[in-house]
């Protein structure tokens, strides 16, 4: 179960690459999620929720405009992809498989990033512009981040 959500929380992060830490984060600093003695014990501390939640705000405001680029870009994917293997990684350490966790947060992040970029201009071809797309996708990614670290 513990590489399943790691998956997920990838996914997420290939849809809105800081959403997923964010979430991760709170689930740290909230208890639900031992990292405890582990690298990724920073995602506990006090007002790291916070500056993750401050950037994953500004992510979703950001999508909305017309200047965003691809997140198929390489900048904006290996962000998708750090933030897939950190968040994985985080929930593959509490069931002592951070490296699968890792690899899964990463593979979710490629999975997320392309299937939400098709479904996303899928939607945006039937509803005939970007902005319903665009927030039913944060919708998923922020509904299924919530989600997620209740599961754990």
């Amino acid at each position: 179960m513990i590489l399943v959500l790691a998956l997920l929380i990838g996914v997420v992060a290939g849809l809105r690459a800081f959403t997923a830490p964010a979430a991760v984060s709170w689930a740290a600093a909230l208890g639900l999620l031992g990292l405890e003695g582990s690298w990724l014990e920073f995602l506990g501390y006090r007002f790291t929720p916070w500056i993750f939640t401050v950037v994953a705000v500004l992510e979703l405001i950001g999508d909305q405009l017309p200047s965003t680029p691809s997140r198929k870009v390489p900048m904006q994917f290996i962000t998708r992809l750090v933030m897939g293997g950190l968040s994985g990684g985080a929930i593959g350490v509490s069931g002592g498989m951070l490296i699968a966790g890792l690899v899964a947060g990463i593979v979710g992040a490629v999975i997320g990033t392309y299937g939400g970029a098709a479904a996303r201009a899928a939607l945006a071809r039937s509803f005939g512009r970007d902005l319903p797309a665009a927030l039913i996708e944060d919708i998923v990614a922020v509904g299924g981040a919530f989600l997620i670290v209740h599961a754990l």
